[in-house]
């Protein structure tokens, strides 16, 4: 008698911690810091890297020390397949990845409650309670990823429909093929980090018993439902906005400011519930994305630290106090600590370490090996224009001369 493989609910349900996982700061991020760059660039390019990193994180799950070692982690895997480098690489990476993130989900959710609540509270202690909450659910592990998360999920969904909705009626027709395309190389790191979701690979595996063909499904499921949300949101916000005017609501200004995309939204419909949705939909896509992180950073350490006696309370204190400490002496982080993550840890991690694998893997000659070598390429470039940007070697910035004589005044 065969062993059938996990339910097609248990695959859905799997599917969805994979969108919810992807579907956080960046879709908030992308229509701002791309924007800029054009309509047409943003789609091919966010098609095209969703495809690319899909692809990395299926090199990941194949793999068969993941299924042969159930409770390990990505440190302790890159080390049995690539050795100590790919495992000290790899830590490095997972560090800018998970404190990265962290620290933009809580600065993006800060930078949405004192933009529509004004509240009368400090921030910094507004957000040590967010802190609480969020990372206390996240305490709860694996157990609220199966349950809870997909309440959450539901949740995004219904108010992201809402949202849509509303936005759509402010669209308009727009000149689609004006492109900024040296522009779009500097976005390339914020497009990474929007579809990236490899950290919980593992988990991921183990949920559903390393079956291979479910977990190709759940990853191609939950990865495309995400790119639809994220592509149709990015259309959205970019036809609805103009480039520059409209009183500041415009990109160039929520890009100047590190803003998320829903505050100019908030700005331009003056809508009370607009504002109500927007404000649930930025608050429960961030905490969904940071509960599923916090979660895979937890799992994380737990690799890092196996076989020693480590103290918990002393865990969560290297794994939780930098992003917020980072978070409230630098609230205004929240697209720039995007950028990193996407440049440097996602692409190094998720890009570049997968890629030497096919390359390792594949036979002389082999497409195996010509396709790794086409992806650490690509996450080379990608590596070298955030880091060139960050040292102040590489200037891309808007070009407002361009869109002033593209905008259409309303």
């Amino acid at each position: 008698m065969t062993r059938s493989g996990p339910k097609f609910f248990t695959i859905f349900t799997t599917a969805i911690i994979i969108t919810g996982n992807m579907i956080g700061a960046g879709i908030l991020a992308l229509p701002i810091n791309l924007g800029p760059a054009g309509v047409l660039p943003s789609v091919i390019g966010a098609l095209a890297v969703w495809a690319v990193m899909t692809f990395c994180a299926l090199i990941i799950a194949r793999q068969p020390y993941l299924a042969e070692n159930p409770h390990a982690d990505l440190p302790t895997f890159f080390e049995q397949v690539l050795g100590k480098t790919g495992k000290y690489i790899s830590v490095g990476a997972n560090l800018i990845i998970f404190y990265g993130l962290l620290t933009a989900y809580l600065a993006g959710v800060m930078s949405v409650v004192t933009s529509w609540l004004h509240p009368a509270l400090p921030e910094w202690v507004l957000l040590c309670i967010y802190f609480a909450v969020v990372t206390g659910l996240a305490s709860m592990g694996e157990v609220f990823l199966r349950k809870g998360n997909t309440y959450l999920i539901l949740t995004m969904w219904t108010l992201f429909l809402l949202m849509l909705g509303m936005v759509i009626p402010h669209m308009y027709k727009g000149d689609v093929m004006a492109a900024d395309w040296h522009f779009f190389i500097g976005g390339l790191p914020i497009l990474v980090v929007a579809f990236n979701f490899h950290n919980i690979v593992p988990t991921v595996c183990r949920f559903l018993d390393n079956d291979r063909r479910a977990v190709t499904k759940a990853i191609w499921l939950g990865s495309g439902l995400g790119m639809v949300m994220t592509v149709v949101w990015t259309v959205a916000v970019m036809a609805a906005l103009p480039m520059e005017g409209n009183n500041g609501a415009n990109i160039i200004s929520a890009f100047k400011l590190n803003e998320p995309a829903t505050i100019p939204l908030g700005k331009m419909i003056t809508s009370s519930f607009f504002n109500e949705v927007a404000f649930g939909f930025a608050i429960v896509a961030m905490s969904t994305a940071y509960i599923a992180t916090a979660i895979a950073l937890i799992s994380f350490i737990r690799d890092l630290v196996s076989g020693r006696k480590v103290n918990k309370w002393f865990v969560a204190a290297v794994a939780f106090m930098p992003p917020l400490l980072v978070s409230i002496f630098y609230p205004d982080v929240f697209l720039e600590a995007l950028n990193i993550v996407g440049g440097v840890g996602v692409g190094t991690l998720f890009g570049i370490l997968p890629g030497l694998l096919l390359v390792k893997q594949g036979g002389a000659g082999s497409s195996t090996r010509w396709i790794g070598y086409g992806i650490v390429v690509f996450f080379l470039v990608v590596l070298s224009v955030e880091v060139l940007q960050e040292m102040g070697m590489l200037h891309i910035s808007p070009d407002v001369e361009y869109w002033t004589a593209h905008t259409i005044r309303r």
